[in-house]
């Protein structure tokens, strides 16, 4: 498990460690590390161009020690420094005795220098930077991406915000990120984490200072601890028992989806809750379906997904599934008809249109903030939201936050969404709860959609969905073997 930390988690813990250590010291950790992954990109330091943008303070400070390094074994090194009278002595210092060539930021040094850089290092801010870059710092920020090798952030890409994972104005947009004693929201939340490129964790001995974290990004052996698994005396009603209203006349496909999502997600049974003429398409598919006109004439169920494929005029049904006191995911349609709010468990699946029309704003305004809307929602509706993405969030309306790391543009197909509600639906009717429901549904939807892409062509629904009983086994086995 990944895990995220405020900055001023971040900052606590740093104090806590630097009162056990000489001065200095935790920033040559932090140096050796960034220097061990410029070199190793580089093929080696000897003879590479490189160049550090410094800003004031100790990101500015970790970047110069860094050129200083890198010049000591052999690279050529340029330091543009955007604040001169604020730059960080020691490292400026360094960095000089090592002769590394330093430049103020509107020096035409400066352009010509990242004009040949094989190697930008990005130090102009740290997790103290707020509200996007100054017009200086951009325009250099810009002459590096236009002109230079590789951009290497040092923490995070200058210019993001770290805490929110929002951008909101001009920002490096590095290649690799090397981040130091744990993540930031600002690597794995869109739209920052898409200016980050590829992330390098450098280990600098934060851990036993920062407390549990709020928000995780989970991984392979997490999702297998999570997942069902069936016992010697199990049966279809212990596996778990998913109600599906989804599909109409309009979209039957909609309801074969997430009844087979349902199905090849581990369900004990789905009974399917929706017209006859789509009850028989879905019976044609999936035999062991039981299927009944509405929702109260399908049977006992644990769990209800509803909402996918929906179309209009099934409020009553909506509601009577919303309000049974069982666990509840609603996608598509049916987030048309949400209560005032949630009483028992419950998983809101939009995309981010869907989200903007809930919150009554602007797409584009969903998109700038994605975790900011989706907290919002969250505590709107008293229910976990699953905000659909590259980088999909799972937020919980205590705070707690997942960020799944699958995510494929394989993905972006008609239908894709209707597999994931049924998954995560005979999750919930497993027994998990919304928010591991609903990370573990991300996470393994996400495999399936990699899985499908690499099988060739571009992924329909049905080949995602075809790839879950794989993908699931998969986790399985590393989890057994791990055990």
């Amino acid at each position: 498990m990944r895990t995220v930390h405020t900055v001023e988690e971040i900052r606590a813990a740093e104090d806590a460690l630097m009162a056990t250590l000489p001065p200095g010291a935790l920033m040559q950790r932090a140096v050796a590390g960034l220097v061990s992954t410029c070199a190793r990109i580089l093929g080696g330091p000897y003879g590479a161009r490189v160049v550090v943008l410094a800003g004031g303070g100790n990101n500015g400070g970790d970047a110069l020690w860094a050129g200083a390094r890198l010049a000591g074994r052999g690279a050529s090194v340029d330091a543009v420094l955007l604040r001169p009278d604020r730059a960080h002595p020691e490292g400026l210092a360094a960095f000089r005795d090592a002769g590394g060539r330093v430049t103020a930021g509107d020096d035409v040094r400066a352009g010509a220098a990242l004009a040949r850089a094989d190697l930008v290092l990005d130090g102009i801010l740290g997790i103290g930077g707020r509200g996007g870059l100054s017009d200086d710092a951009a325009e250099l920020a810009a002459r590096a991406r236009a002109d230079a090798g590789l951009i290497i952030a040092v923490d995070l890409p200058s210019g993001v915000d770290p805490d929110t994972g929002e951008a909101p104005g001009a920002h490096v947009v590095a290649d690799v990120t090397v981040t130091f004693g744990t993540g930031k929201t600002a690597l794995v939340v869109d739209p920052a984490a898409a200016a980050a490129g590829a992330v390098h964790a450098v280990d600098i001995g934060l851990a036993p200072y920062l407390p549990g974290p709020r928000t995780t990004v989970l991984e392979d052996a997490d999702v297998a601890a999570l997942l069902p698994e069936p016992g010697r005396e199990s049966d279809k009603y212990s596996r778990g028992v998913v109600g599906v209203l989804a599909g109409s006349g309009q979209y039957p496909g909609a309801a074969l989806l997430a009844v087979g999502g349902a199905l090849r997600g581990g369900a004990g049974m789905v009974r399917y809750a929706g017209p006859d003429a789509v009850a028989a398409t879905v019976r044609s598919r999936w035999p062991e379906t039981i299927a009944g006109p509405s929702v109260a004439e399908v049977g006992r169920v644990q769990a209800w997904t509803v909402g996918s494929g929906l179309g209009d005029g099934r409020g009553a049904d909506v509601a009577a599934a919303v309000g049974a006191g069982l666990p509840v995911l609603v996608d598509a349609d049916g987030l048309r008809s949400l209560p005032d709010r949630f009483a028992g468990p419950a998983l809101l699946t939009p995309h981010a249109g869907e989200l903007a029309r809930l919150l009554g704003v602007e797409r584009a305004e969903i998109e700038a903030r994605r975790l900011h809307h989706a907290r919002a929602a969250a505590g709107r509706w008293n229910a976990t939201v699953l905000l659909k993405g590259t980088t999909t969030l799972v937020v919980a309306p205590d705070g707690r936050v997942r960020v799944n790391s699958t995510g494929t543009s394989a993905l972006a197909a008609a239908g894709t969404g209707d597999v994931l509600a049924g998954l995560a639906g005979s999750l919930l009717a497993a027994g998990l709860e919304p928010l591991d429901a609903g990370s573990v549904a991300a996470y393994v939807h996400g495999l399936a959609g990699q899985r499908a892409a690499a099988a060739g062509g571009y992924p329909s629904a049905g080949d995602v969905l075809q790839q879950l009983p794989a993908v699931l086994g998969s986790l399985r086995q590393a989890d057994t073997a791990q055990g």
